[in-house]
């Protein structure tokens, strides 16, 4: 059941299902083998951020206040 309330909106190529489709292709072909050393870079960034709090409830919490507030 999907949740009333999202942390991001979905884009409108993720509610279309174009991303899964391109996912799928990308995979079946192999280009997903190929690109895999270039993620590393962003991968390692969003493992430290997660693992120091980053994308914890509370802080959500103040970069959404963060957001409200710089309007």
């Amino acid at each position: 059941m999907p949740r009333l309330f999202r942390y991001r909106k979905p884009s409108l190529k993720t509610l279309f299902g174009v991303t899964r489709v391109k996912k799928q292709v990308k995979k079946a072909i192999g280009i997903t083998a190929v690109e895999r050393p270039f993620r590393a870079p962003g991968n390692f960034k969003r493992r430290l951020l997660r693992k120091t709090g980053y994308y914890s409830e509370p802080m959500k919490f103040f970069r959404f206040i963060g957001r409200i507030f710089k309007k």
